[in-house]
């Protein structure tokens, strides 16, 4: 799919990954651009920053149901359709099975890490799906790309991770059915699991954390350029046989159990 021109919805779009694909998109690649968030001082900066004309900001709960239906009804009354779906909103709750005193930790840490990773993934999925199954097949193939982001502790989650090492492999886990039954259709679906990423995030972590995680990686022996994660955003758009796939863009880092 040629982005030039085309509609993405990218959720958690005012910060950190999901904002450098927003700018990425509009500045590289020429297309538009709907941003969910929570976070309304960071979106509308960045919609002035893009220009009104390229972005569009909604406050959007992606747990939400009915705010994810208006939420797409509105970009598509905004720019007319939506090509193009990147899920990056997502919370990295920690918590153990056992809390402190060795009783079962309080199951609603856990059903909000999975309600926001996984459910909120889903339905704004589905949502956008319904409306790139009206867009016409461009060369006679691809209506829609979705691009899931799931994260490296889908596969080797660490000690306090079950939340969210749990709800990011359910991520991974969409790809393939998706794929498959939205072949009749023509929309792809695909999924990156980023390791560690340069993002405001992992900055606020200081030097000596950064660095006792920099031995994890193996090469380059850095946090990953946000912009490299943007730009296997758009490759997965751009790359019409690439279906069905969780790509690890992690410098082979592989985290150890604590």
């Amino acid at each position: 799919m040629k982005l030039q021109g085309k509609v993405a919805l990218i959720t958690g779009g005012a910060s950190g990954l999901g904002r450098r694909t927003a700018e990425y998109f509009v500045r590289d690649k020429g297309a538009k651009v709907a941003l969910f968030d929570l976070n309304d001082e960071a979106g509308a900066a960045l919609v002035a920053q893009l220009g009104g004309q390229n972005a569009n900001y909604q406050r959007v709960d992606v747990t939400d149901e009915a705010g994810v239906a208006a939420g797409v009804q509105a970009c598509v009354k905004r720019f007319g359709r939506i090509d193009v779906c990147v899920n990056c909103a997502g919370i990295p709750t920690p918590m153990k099975i056992l809390d402190k005193s060795g009783r079962a930790s309080n199951c609603g840490k856990f059903q909000r890490t999975v309600m926001v990773n996984l459910v909120g993934t889903f339905q704004v999925m589905a949502y956008c799906i319904e409306q790139m199954a009206r867009n016409e097949p461009e060369n006679g193939e691809e209506r829609g790309v979705v691009v899931n982001i799931a994260s490296g502790a889908a596969f080797d989650g660490q000690v306090g991770q079950t939340a969210y090492s749990s709800s990011k492999a359910g991520v991974v886990g969409l790809s393939l059915p998706a794929a498959r039954e939205l072949a009749a259709i023509g929309v792809r679906v695909n999924s990156i699991a980023p390791g560690l990423f340069n993002t405001p995030m992992a900055q606020s972590l200081g030097p000596k954390v950064i660095e006792s995680l920099t031995t994890m990686i193996e090469f380059p022996k850095r946090f990953g350029d946000m912009a490299e994660f943007a730009s296997l955003c758009a490759y997965i758009c751009e790359n019409a046989y690439l279906n069905g796939e969780c790509i690890r863009l992690d410098a082979a880092a592989r985290l150890r159990a604590r």
